[in-house]
């Protein structure tokens, strides 16, 4: 049977069950025997990370060439425009490559749990909030696209992969699903 486990990462949390210095990981979130991340989520970046007990799944969900959406909420240092989206959309040029969103939007600062610590405030910078989806995932890739463009990321929050969302989960919660297993191939 492959289980899927849709657990919202808290901030300040590896993408790992070990660590050897003794950072905070997903063992002291999930005792479900037998399941591992399916791609990674930043320590300091929030929220969607799934796990699986398949391989399969696992790679299909972890894999650029499967082209899973996943969309995240950045807070950023700056006010956003339409003129950040074009440039994310168009692309930006990374040490890596070129990186280009799929979709960009400016968002009003969506109703989240609260941070801790918080993020740093700066009265004399505006804070804005983009809703960015891409279809790939270099390391650290959207905190680079938003340096990019000029808007250094403070906050950044994973809000869906693919078909798969938060849909409520509070930091450190999950929830556990079984699936079929020709989907899971």
């Amino acid at each position: 049977m492959t289980k899927l486990i849709i657990f919202n990462k808290p901030y300040r949390v590896l993408s790992q069950f070990t660590d050897d210095t003794d950072r905070a990981t997903l063992a002291h979130y999930i005792k479900i025997p037998d399941v591992y991340p399916a791609g990674r989520l930043d320590y300091d970046s929030e929220g969607l990370l799934l796990l699986t007990n398949n391989g399969s799944l696992q790679s299909r969900i972890s894999h650029p060439k499967y082209k899973f959406r996943k969309t995240y909420w950045i807070q950023v240092e700056g006010q956003a425009n339409e003129q950040h989206c074009h440039e994310l959309l168009s692309g930006v040029q990374l040490k890596d490559g070129l990186a280009r969103a799929l979709s960009c939007r400016i968002v009003a600062e969506p109703k989240l749990w609260r941070r801790s610590p918080p993020i740093r405030v700066r009265k004399d910078i505006p804070e804005s909030w983009i809703e960015l989806t891409i279809g790939e995932g270099k390391n650290r890739q959207v905190r680079r696209m938003s340096a990019a463009v000029g808007l250094p990321t403070l906050r950044l929050i994973r809000k869906s992969i693919g078909p798969w969302q938060l849909n409520g989960l509070r930091p450190g919660q999950f929830r556990s699903e079984t699936m079929d297993a020709d989907y899971a191939r």
